[in-house]
């Protein structure tokens, strides 16, 4: 495989990205949320009479952070859905594998497309986060919540194999829709399985302890291994030119 061809076809699929603004907005919008809206979410709780109990806030703390997690599986769907199915749509893609690219530059360069944007993104939100969380609960924990493993986990390491899944499930939806609506709604069911955790996280079924986090990882790890063999399985040119239609 050669990666210069793979980054071309990134490169190509950027330039369509600058001007579908919904990508653009989608991806602003979530991270504003995450990286502003829930720490302000905890200063104005906290604000309140009571507060948030010193030993609640590091939990709360943890389960906000799972966002960046959350977000890098559901932010592919909207990017990858314009580099598969829209070019699938508007008849970009069959030119696309009439050029001298093999099946891997094809599916890298497309993957490439929607994780970058997607995995920056998440690390610019996420400095933004820990700095503001820092800053309003330094007075209350009487030190600096960030960095410690539980966010090195999450950043590192589940948020680009979240990523990797979703664009891989990505793929497959590419292969059975011929719309970018349904592509997108689809794709948003990744939000189940991770909001499932956070939600469980939230009222203290489990905690998302560095120990914890790592069970995650594995089994997130075992399950793109798994979809990764299944999307090499679909994604040959043969396949798309007769039946991706």
């Amino acid at each position: 495989m050669r990666l210069t061809k793979a980054w071309t076809i990134a490169f190509k699929d950027f330039k369509i990205f600058k001007n579908k603004r919904s990508i653009l907005y989608s991806i602003i919008g979530f991270q504003v949320f995450i990286s502003i809206i829930l720490p302000l979410i905890i200063q104005f709780v906290g604000a309140k009479k009571g507060g948030i109990p010193v030993d609640v806030l590091p939990r709360l703390i943890d389960a906000f952070s799972f966002w960046f997690v959350i977000g890098a599986a559901i932010l592919p769907t909207s990017i990858a859905s314009y580099s598969l199915v829209g070019e699938k749509i508007e008849g970009s893609l069959e030119p696309l594998l009439a050029t001298p690219t093999t099946d891997e530059e094809i599916l890298v360069g497309n993957s490439l497309a929607a994780f970058i944007p997607t995995i920056v993104s998440t690390y610019i939100g996420a400095v933004i986060f820990m700095f503001l969380i820092d800053t309003i609960t330094y007075d209350k924990l009487m030190y600096p919540y960030f960095p410690n493993w539980n966010i090195a986990v999450m950043l590192l390491l589940l948020a680009p194999l979240a990523s990797i899944l979703s664009i891989e499930i990505n793929v497959i939806i590419s292969s059975r829709v011929n719309d970018i609506r349904s592509a997108q709604q689809l794709g948003m069911l990744m939000f189940l399985p991770f909001g499932a955790i956070y939600f469980l996280a939230e009222i203290n079924v489990i905690s998302l302890t560095t120990n914890n986090l790592l069970i995650i990882l594995v089994i997130l790890l075992f399950i793109d291994v798994i979809f990764f063999y299944l999307v090499k399985a679909i994604f040959h040119r043969e396949e798309i030119l007769t039946k991706w239609k």
